[in-house]
């Protein structure tokens, strides 16, 4: 784990990060914010392009919760049965509808609380929309996030939780919107698992770790 930078160090990092890609993206695929919810959940332990893939016809007859209500559990799982641990899921996202319809009207709920108490949804779910959806400055740790955090001394933490608040608490508050979004693009394609990619990073020399593959 490398030492938490500066905010001097961090600033430049972030300042660097927003010139290369100014409006970051996530890369699932949604039309409203309830297809979001679901996309997310299904995501867990699933590639983005194969929960897309999944979700590509699925979504144009299912983007409500009454419409995934209608369409059922046995009809959700062949649009999802590509998808790892695809039963469990498809049980999480029909309660999530029932609840949905029944408790909210139908519509997704627009606090931490509300969204984690949803079947299938855990913090860094509830983070996802809430950041990509309401602009939220909530950061969503994933293993990018961790291995980046701690590798590079961006947000160093023994676990997700310790990385969340490292980022929370240390970057500037001016990119706290977009800090995860460029965290995982980050770790997803230069600061990838094995061997990163120094020869072709932003920070590299502003980064803490010391096994550069230069």
């Amino acid at each position: 784990m490398a030492k938490q930078l500066p905010y001097q160090t961090l600033t430049e990092i972030f300042q660097r990060f927003a010139a290369a890609e100014p409006e970051p993206t996530g890369e699932l695929d949604h039309v409203n914010v309830y297809t979001l919810v679901v996309a997310v959940a299904l995501s867990a332990q699933a590639t983005d392009a194969g929960v897309n893939k999944a979700t590509a016809k699925l979504f144009k007859i299912a983007d409500t919760p009454q419409k995934m209500l209608d369409l059922g559990e046995e009809g959700l799982i062949e649009h999802i049965k590509t998808i790892g641990l695809f039963r469990q899921k498809a049980k999480n996202v029909m309660k999530t509808a029932r609840i949905l319809v029944e408790e909210y009207g139908g519509e997704v709920p627009s606090s931490r609380a509300a969204l984690q108490s949803l079947p299938g949804v855990g913090r860094k779910t509830a983070n996802v929309v809430l950041n990509m959806w309401w602009g939220h400055p909530a950061q969503a740790v994933d293993t990018h996030i961790f291995r980046v955090g701690n590798r590079s001394g961006i947000a160093p933490g023994k676990d997700v939780d310790a990385v969340e608040r490292a980022i929370e608490d240390n970057i500037p508050a001016e990119y706290q919107r977009h800090a995860h979004h460029w965290l995982i693009l980050h770790g997803r394609y230069t600061c990838v698992a094995r061997k990163p990619k120094c020869a072709a990073c932003l920070i590299r020399d502003l980064c803490e770790f010391e096994e550069k593959t230069l």
